[in-house]
């Protein structure tokens, strides 16, 4: 096995692992209920980002030249939380104190970056400006690290998102990439009939470099986009479609998944289609 399917296998096996510990956290939440939808499509994504990409140290969560994740995305934040415990940054125990009362982990992230939250999110269409703030600070003070931020499409209907895109290609920010979570659809509908712009042009309009891969879903394809040489002086967007509810038959494309309650026999039903 070489080194790149040795890498894949990896990053597939995290997928695998947050898969089951977002259903889980979305069971133990109770009636708090959980943005199912939203957090399946992200997960090879985010398990890509944090299993075959960042640069980081798990046992110093803090270290200052450590890569950033910026989830702007905010209701996808179970993804989140299950690859930092995939990945050693957080325990079990402390995982499942998602949406408990006094836990560091609640519906969306907060900045604790002593458990890995590089981010405090919720309202949409900031992160990327958060983002532009992290690499330009990473320039001046000459400390070489990477920001990747995750969007999803519905939130690049914010006029921040853009306001962010223009300063980033102004200021030839080639450390920051964006990535989109492309499942056209969000809470009023789906995004084509909500407001329908074309997202690849928009983004080659503001002078980043595009990549679009076929499937959001397929580690080969996210790894070899990450992995393509940078383009200098061009901040960088990967356009991933994907399938909202990625995993579980009957959350895939269906917007009632956006949030809804996972109930003991939902879970029973869901965790039947998950593999070991």
């Amino acid at each position: 096995m070489n080194k790149k399917t040795e890498l894949i296998k990896k990053c597939e096996a995290i997928a695998a692992r947050m898969r089951k510990n977002s259903l889980k956290m979305a069971h133990a939440a109770g009636s708090n209920g959980a943005h199912m939808g939203s957090c399946l499509c992200i997960v090879d994504i985010i398990a890509s980002v944090y299993g075959g990409v960042l640069n980081f140290n798990p046992t110093e969560p803090e270290w200052k030249n450590r890569d950033r994740f910026i989830l702007s995305k905010g209701h996808g934040s179970m993804t989140l939380f299950s690859a930092l415990e995939a990945t050693g940054i957080i325990n079990e125990e402390k995982l499942f104190t998602f949406s408990q009362n006094g836990g560091d982990f609640l519906c969306t992230s907060h900045l604790i970056p002593e458990s890995g939250q590089e981010y405090s999110n919720g309202t949409l269409g900031f992160g990327l400006s958060y983002s532009v703030g992290l690499a330009l600070a990473s320039r001046y003070t000459n400390n070489p690290y990477h920001v990747y931020v995750l969007l999803g499409d519905g939130e690049c209907n914010e006029g921040s998102i853009w306001e962010a895109a223009m300063s980033a290609q102004h200021f030839k920010l080639s450390n920051l990439t964006a990535i989109v979570d492309l499942n056209r659809m969000q809470s009023d509908g789906h995004a084509d009939d909500v407001l329908n712009i074309e997202l690849e042009n928009m983004w080659n309009g503001f002078n980043w470099e595009v990549i679009r891969i076929e499937n959001g879903h397929s580690i080969s394809q996210l790894l070899d986009a990450f992995e393509k040489p940078r383009t200098e002086g061009k901040p960088r967007v990967i356009i991933a479609p994907t399938i909202k509810g990625k995993g579980i038959s009957f959350m895939e494309n269906n917007p009632e998944w956006h949030h809804g309650l996972v109930t003991k026999e939902i879970f029973e039903k869901a965790m039947m289609e998950l593999p070991d």
